[in-house]
């Protein structure tokens, strides 16, 4: 899959064929383009017209559809003037906040046919096709991503994380000679990797109770939604994207957790696996007239009936007697916390795709809502224990 051939003529597949242009042999030491070249004035600005005549010059050397979207952007500015960094950022094969906007605005419609009809497509072709219909409502983000997706790298971080929650669990069952609700081992919670708001202290807790499920029932659904939402979106958006959401999906559990339900304990994935999967179908419904994935309301109804069980497994399991009095089952809450960060940022990062986030507003504001609330959560946990006279149950 790491090799991607060329299917059509609507679509792009070498690496070469994804450089727009090289104006200049020492590329790597200048931009692009010089700007005296095509700015004389020094304005930041070049004319239409000569954006025009360059395409129509390297014509032969363009994809099809790719040089419909540089003409779709020439046809947005009716001013006849385009600026000059995005001319640098799309012959550098860069996409900008500009360029979008310019795209969208734009009065010409893009007139290849879709990538969905393309025909011929290899197996691996196939997959990266499914997963641009599945994350991107836009047709032009997903040519785009076709174009440019190599597998390299692969979506590591989401394998990775899977298969240590795995390994962990599958220790745990051989230790404990338990697979399933673990959690009712009278030996479970004494693991240094689950979360007690007794033992808040040790920081690390905060976030290696992911590899901790408390049964197989806990760990496969977990598993499912994990591999089936989010490697898709790690191949489209990326390994630090989606690490971010999902990291602060976990933390946000284990400090709701403590603001929430001081007493409990916290297992399992649910924070940041809901953090995905929350941001995903967030982005669904956002872009429903865009999204053009098969059955995505069936797809829909199936996440979510995973998660009402799952969640509703978290509410039984939290009110059912404990195996070890007075502390009490794992909480419920971290599911809750993962949701609230997904639908809030996790639903910008993932909109943005290929998009800087540093320039987004709502991305601002988001973070700073994260950040107040990771503040408060810490010093609730330092000082409002005291503060409450709470006596805490011991941890087993």
């Amino acid at each position: 899959m790491g090799e991607h051939p060329s299917p059509g003529p609507a679509v792009a597949a070498c690496a070469e064929a994804e450089r727009i242009e090289e104006l200049e042999p020492e590329a790597e030491e200048r931009p692009p383009a010089a700007p005296e070249d095509f700015d004389p004035g020094s304005t930041g600005y070049i004319s239409t017209c000569k954006f025009r005549s360059l395409l129509e010059s390297q014509s032969s050397e363009l994809d099809p559809h790719k040089r419909e979207v540089l003409l779709a952007l020439a046809d947005s500015h009716a001013d006849g003037q385009i600026c000059y960094q995005d001319f640098v950022n799309l012959m550098s094969n860069k996409r900008s906040n500009s360029f979008r906007q310019a795209i969208l605005q734009g009065n010409r419609r893009l007139c290849s046919k879709a990538l969905l009809e393309e025909k011929g497509l290899n197996l691996s072709q196939r997959l990266i096709r499914h997963v641009a219909y599945e994350t991107l409502p836009r047709e032009i983000d997903r040519k785009w991503y076709y174009d440019s997706y190599t597998c390299c790298p692969p979506p590591w971080f989401m394998i990775t994380v899977t298969l240590l929650e795995v390994a962990f669990f599958l220790y745990n069952g051989v230790s404990l000679g338990q697979f399933v609700l673990q959690v009712t081992h009278p030996r479970y919670l004494k693991n240094s990797l689950v979360y007690h708001p007794q033992l808040r202290a040790q920081a690390w807790r905060y976030l290696t109770y992911i590899f901790m499920h408390a049964g197989i029932e806990h760990l496969g659904l977990n598993v499912v939604l994990q591999l089936l939402v989010g490697v898709p979106l790690e191949m489209v958006h990326g390994a630090t994207r989606i690490a971010l959401v999902y990291v602060a999906g976990v933390v946000a559990g284990s400090l709701a957790v403590s603001v929430a339900d001081m007493t409990a304990p916290v297992v399992g994935s649910s924070g940041g696996v809901y953090a995905l999967v929350s941001a995903h179908l967030a982005n669904i419904v956002m872009n429903w007239s865009g999204m053009k994935c098969q059955f995505k309301l069936l797809r829909m109804a199936v996440a979510l009936i995973c998660m009402s069980m799952e969640f509703g497994r978290a509410v039984w399991l939290r009110f059912h007697p404990s195996a070890y009095p007075p502390c009490p089952h794992p909480s419920f809450v971290a599911h809750l916390g993962g949701v609230a960060v997904g639908i809030t940022l996790g639903v910008v990062i993932l909109r943005n795709y290929e998009q800087r986030l540093q320039g987004q507003s709502l991305w601002w504001i988001f973070v700073a809502m994260y950040t107040v609330f990771v503040l408060f959560a810490v010093f609730w946990n330092i000082f409002a224990y005291t503060l409450l006279d709470l006596k805490l149950p011991p941890p087993p």
